[in-house]
C-alpha cells in the first residue's frame, strides 16, 4: 500500500471504520430558549452525528479541517474569526477566497493536524468534512478531547457515518443553514445556497432530455480497484444525468460505499463512461494508464469518456460537489451545453 494517504472517499473504510461507528446522523440547529431570530448564532443547540452539540456564542477561534470546509467559512465572511486551516497541503484554496486566508495559521499539511497542534491554537469552533480527522489512533484529538477545551465540534451532515451510505449533494445546504445559525451570518448562507441551488437547476435543465449515458465511478490505487456505489458520490453521478452501474441496492455497498472488484466483474458491465477520483497528477497518470490498458476494449475507453475528479471534491459538504455535477454533466453531454 502507498504510503501516500488516500483520500477520505475511501482511506475510511480502511483506516478509520471503529472510530466511525460511534457517530450517528443528522444535522438541525435549534435555539435557545427564548432566542429570537435576530439573537441567532449567538446561542444555538444542534444535533450533529448524533451528538447534541450546545454553542454559547458566535464561535470567534474556527478551525476548519479541510481547506473545502475553510473555503466554506470563507464565503460566510469569517475569516477573522478564523484561528486555524488544517490539511491545508492538500488542495488550494480558490483564488478569489485564498488571500483572505494569509494571516490564518496553518496546522497539518496533508494529514489532519495532530492532538497537540490542533489543541494549541484553542478553538472554539472545529468544522471538519468526516469524523476521521477525530481518530484518536491516529493521533488526531478525539471529539471528547475538545469538547474538554471547550471547543464545538461539527461534522458536515454528509460525513456522518449513518447518513455516509445516503448522503446527497444537498445535505450541504443543511451545513450551510447550521453555519448560518451558529455565527449570526444567515443570510450570507442564504445566497450561497441560493447560488448552488441554481448551478444545480442549470445542469439538470441543460440534460433534461439526453439519452443518460452508463456510468461507473470506480478508484484505483495499484492494481486495487473499487467501485464507489453509494452516498454522495453516487447521488453527484445521478444529478449530473448518469445511469449509474453500481447502486446502493447491491448487496457488496451493504455496509460501505466502496468496495473492492475484479478487472473482470467491471469489463463485463461495459460502461460508457468512467469517473475517478485522483489526489495528484501522478495518481490520475497511473489511474489513466490503469484503465487504459486493463479496459482497451471498453466504450469508456474507446470514446475517451475518462472523467477525472479532485478527490477533495467528493468530501462530504464541499462547494466542490456542486461543481463537479457541472463537471461531469459536461463531459458526458457536451452537447447540451
Amino acid at each position: 500500500m502507498t504510503s501516500r494517504p488516500l483520500p477520505r472517499s475511501v482511506a475510511i473504510a480502511t483506516l478509520t471504520t471503529t472510530a466511525l461507528l460511534v457517530a450517528g446522523c443528522g444535522s438541525s440547529v435549534t435555539p435557545e430558549a427564548g432566542q429570537s431570530d435576530a439573537d441567532a448564532g449567538t446561542a444555538v443547540t444542534l444535533e450533529n452525528c448524533g451528538r447534541d452539540v450546545t454553542i454559547a456564542d458566535a464561535p470567534e477561534a474556527a478551525v476548519g479541517m479541510h481547506p473545502a470546509q475553510t473555503q466554506l467559512l470563507l464565503r460566510l465572511g469569517l475569516a477573522d474569526r478564523l484561528a486555524g486551516q488544517a490539511q491545508a497541503a492538500a488542495q488550494a484554496l480558490p483564488e478569489d477566497v485564498a488571500p483572505l486566508a494569509e494571516d490564518v495559521p496553518v496546522i497539518g499539511g496533508v494529514m489532519p493536524p495532530s492532538r497537540e497542534d490542533l489543541l494549541a491554537v484553542e478553538p472554539d469552533f472545529v468544522y471538519s468534512p468526516t469524523t476521521y480527522e477525530f481518530t484518536a489512533e491516529q493521533g488526531f484529538a478525539s471529539i471528547e478531547q475538545l469538547e474538554q477545551a471547550d471547543a464545538a465540534v461539527y461534522v458536515a451532515t454528509g460525513g456522518c457515518f449513518d447518513r455516509r451510505m445516503t448522503g446527497e449533494v444537498t445535505d450541504l445546504f443543511v451545513d450551510l443553514e447550521n453555519l448560518g445559525e451558529i455565527f449570526g451570518v444567515q443570510a450570507e448562507a442564504a445566497d450561497l445556497i441560493a447560488e448552488s441551488q441554481a448551478e444545480l437547476d442549470e445542469v439538470a435543465a441543460a440534460i433534461d432530455g439526453v439519452e443518460p449515458l452508463r456510468v461507473a465511478q470506480v478508484y484505483v490505487e495499484g492494481t486495487t480497484l473499487q467501485a464507489i456505489g453509494a452516498g454522495i458520490e453516487h447521488d453527484i453521478l445521478g444529478l449530473a444525468g448518469a445511469d449509474n452501474v453500481y447502486g446502493p441496492d447491491e448487496p457488496m455497498f451493504a455496509e460501505f460505499f466502496a468496495a473492492t472488484i475484479t478487472p473482470e466483474s467491471l469489463a463485463a458491465e461495459e460502461p460508457d463512461a468512467l469517473v475517478f477520483a485522483v489526489y495528484d497528477e501522478e495518481h490520475e497518470a497511473a489511474t489513466r494508464d490503469y484503465l487504459t490498458t486493463t479496459f482497451p476494449d471498453m466504450p469508456a475507453v474507446q470514446d475517451d469518456r475518462l472523467i477525472v475528479v479532485s478527490s477533495s471534491d467528493v468530501f462530504p459538504g464541499t462547494l466542490g460537489n456542486i461543481a463537479i455535477v457541472r463537471d461531469i454533466a459536461e463531459q458526458l453531454y457536451p452537447d447540451a451545453f
